[in-house]
């Protein structure tokens, strides 16, 4: 079940994914507590993917009975979106984006850096986000702009000190990340030993989408297939199965550090393969289960 942000016109929505057509969630999930009687009132709690996660209402069995429903009575037609739309960020505005750094053996390795013996954590501030479709633009100050594929998690539930046992009962769900990179600077930056920050958190340097999917929809978070094209050309490729420190182990980490709110999203890190921008490439990253997100580099002047 894909899930997504939309705008038509003025008008935010949820769409969901059903077969080629997407559905209007809100009006669909109001249609159907009517025809049920229902007085639960989650149609008013379903005008955001952020409210929905932090009511705890962001899961399958939620809009798999509203398409069900649609299906059933003949009425998928009747709440298709049929406006052309923009694909909007997932999430309007998580407390906090983190990201891991050389999660990966062989990434570590093709940037002659050691594989850390604990998770390396840094930031990519809010504003950095993009949707599917938007434009990354490349800064006049950057030499070298990369792709980084990543598997992000939603989290669902306040986190603190837990248990990497109970890390997936705290995810909402999964998208897509390119953690774009400004490659010369953070190089430069670490070799004084600053932060990354800069080089991590510039505008448009976090494409994210284009689709959430519930927890529940994804059968193995730990073994998902992943791979990045630049204008058609395959640059990484492998998979989640891969990462130094699993999801639970990071996550359980993370929680010790600092307490992960609803909404706030981790990226995973990526594999092998990373490789220079240029203005005018076109980039998709794909990840099994989830979807593929693309972006365009634009030049920044």
């Amino acid at each position: 079940m894909k899930v997504f942000r939309l705008k038509t016109g003025n008008e935010m929505k949820i769409g969901v994914m059903l077969d080629d057509a997407v559905i209007d969630f809100q009006r669909a999930r109001l249609a159907y507590e009517l025809a049920d009687r229902k007085a639960t009132q989650i149609a008013l709690i379903c005008q955001s993917m952020d409210m929905m996660i932090k009511q705890g209402i962001f899961k399958l069995g939620i809009f798999t009975e509203v398409c069900d429903f649609l299906k059933k009575h003949n009425l998928v037609d009747s709440f298709t979106v049929k406006e052309n739309f923009k694909y909007e960020i997932p999430l309007i505005q998580p407390s906090k984006i983190l990201a891991l750094g050389r999660n990966y053996r062989a990434h570590a390795e093709e940037s002659n850096l050691s594989v850390p013996d604990e998770p390396i954590i840094f930031d990519k501030v809010t504003s950095s986000m993009l949707p599917h479709e938007g434009e990354i633009v490349y800064p006049s100050v950057v030499n070298r702009l990369d792709h980084e594929i990543e598997l992000v998690i939603i989290i669902g539930k306040t986190a603190k000190d837990i248990s990497p046992s109970d890390a997936y009962d705290h995810i909402a769900g999964y998208t897509i990340g390119n953690d774009i990179s400004a490659r010369d600077m953070q190089e430069r930056d670490m070799k004084i030993v600053n932060p990354w920050l800069r080089s991590k958190s510039f505008d448009t340097f976090t494409p994210l989408g284009p689709f959430v999917v519930p927890k529940d929809a994804v059968d193995d978070a730990q073994n998902l297939e992943m791979e990045l094209k630049v204008n058609g050309e395959t640059r990484q490729k492998s998979t989640t199965a891969k990462m130094v420190f699993d999801i639970p182990s990071l996550m359980s980490y993370i929680s010790k550090h600092m307490t992960l709110l609803p909404g706030d999203m981790i990226m995973t890190g990526t594999p092998e393969g990373i490789s220079a921008l240029e203005v005018g490439d076109v980039v998709e990253a794909t990840i099994e289960g989830i979807g593929t997100l693309r972006n365009t580099v634009v030049s920044g002047g």
